[in-house]
């Protein structure tokens, strides 16, 4: 881990936002896609992006969410993976890539999973949608809610599987922050997206990620078509500590979508760094408190703190912390209390909000007392 010397600076303005966007890639890219991002998982940080936020078709990278939700309720204990799942008329008359699951055979949830992430099988998610919330319909609604809570601004589902409809769409952007969430929430299932092959009901189907056979870093995600989405890929690798998830969208063919993540993943891994700034909940700085028990509180992050630099760029990084002061109790440990702000170059490259690691409780009468004298005459 490198840390970065800090200076301090007490601000009377607000504390503004975060930051995620970095400067532009080192290096120029030509992605042959209608839109493509790629994401630095430990960091959060965009590396490349091109009409990121544009709402488009998602195809069967739908079932990302679809599987989000899956995992979640089985973490829940809402369904086991050995439970049989009775098949309905409408889930194995549905169209487009199947597992082909039938109505009088027994299945269970497990097959179904299996069925869903390494064949895409629409049959196999609209089943599962229906074991978890009784109907499509009302799965779907929980696949808004949770694409809100996920911060998914640009992406609203109208099923559980990608079939094509006017008011479902998602955008770059926000495929890849469910496909991390997909990885960092559910560390124990992303494993799945990595199985080349599947077998049910006598039919052996192959993964569409055609990445999982030529490049050995790369262990999911999803791939997904449509005539007007064309073809799409959400894609992860990793090398050393370093995972990264990119995501093309409207590549003109299978193999176009195939070698366009691959340049993107190249790029990514060959042109910057990863480093580890500052480990989580340990103090970075200690900021001046009033009208508290204590005087002081110490701040930092509640995650290790990564940060993605253009290759052999991290010597130049030059880190301050901005506080808003006076800093008055009471504090919740994790209020954002300040904004470590980060330069290149000496040129501004990302800000992260700065937390408070411990609680400081508001003072009695006369410690809140004595500290509005230290204000006045401060």
């Amino acid at each position: 881990m490198r840390a970065i010397p800090l200076v301090l600076l007490s601000v009377l303005s607000p504390v503004l936002h975060a930051q995620h966007e970095p400067p532009a890639a080192p290096a120029a890219l030509a992605i042959a896609a209608k839109a493509y991002l790629l994401l630095d998982f430990n960091s959060g940080q965009t590396l490349v992006a091109h009409n990121a936020r544009e709402r488009v078709e998602p195809a069967s990278l739908t079932k990302l969410m679809t599987a989000y939700l899956t995992f979640a309720a089985l973490d829940q204990k809402r369904i086991r993976l050995d439970q049989g799942v009775p098949v309905s008329e409408y889930a194995w008359r549905t169209e487009g890539s199947r597992m082909f699951i039938e109505p009088r055979k027994p299945v269970t949830v497990e097959e179904l999973i299996h069925g869903m992430v390494v064949q895409s099988g629409n049959d196999a998610s609209i089943a599962l949608a229906e074991a978890i919330a009784g109907s499509e319909e009302a799965f779907v609604a929980m696949m808004n809610r949770e694409a809100r809570r996920l911060g998914l601004q640009d992406t609203h589902f109208v099923n559980a599987t990608g079939l094509p409809h006017p008011q479902h769409y998602s955008s770059g952007r926000d495929l890849a922050e469910l496909a991390a969430a997909v990885i960092r929430d559910f560390p124990g299932r992303y494993p799945l997206y990595s199985r080349r092959e599947y077998r049910y009901n006598n039919i052996t189907q192959s993964n569409r990620n055609r990445l999982l056979w030529v490049d050995p870093t790369v262990d999911g995600m999803k791939t997904g078509y449509t005539e007007n989405a064309g073809y799409c890929m959400v894609t992860s690798g990793k090398r050393g500590e370093r995972r990264l998830v990119s995501v093309v969208l409207g590549a003109a063919s299978e193999a176009a979508r195939v070698i366009e993540s691959q340049k993107l993943l190249n790029h990514g891994f060959k042109s910057y760094d990863g480093v580890r700034l500052y480990p989580g909940r340990q103090p970075v700085v200690t900021l001046e408190v009033f009208k508290g028990t204590s005087s002081k509180v110490d701040a930092g992050f509640l995650a290790d703190l990564h940060l993605a630099v253009p290759r052999g760029q991290g010597e130049k990084l030059k880190a301050r912390v901005e506080s808003l002061q006076p800093l008055f109790a009471p504090i919740q440990a994790g209020q954002r209390i300040g904004m470590l702000k980060l330069t290149l170059d000496d040129q501004p490259y990302r800000e992260v909000p700065v937390v408070a690691l411990e609680n400081v409780p508001l003072a009695g009468v006369l410690g809140r007392g004595w500290d509005a004298l230290r204000i006045l005459f401060r």
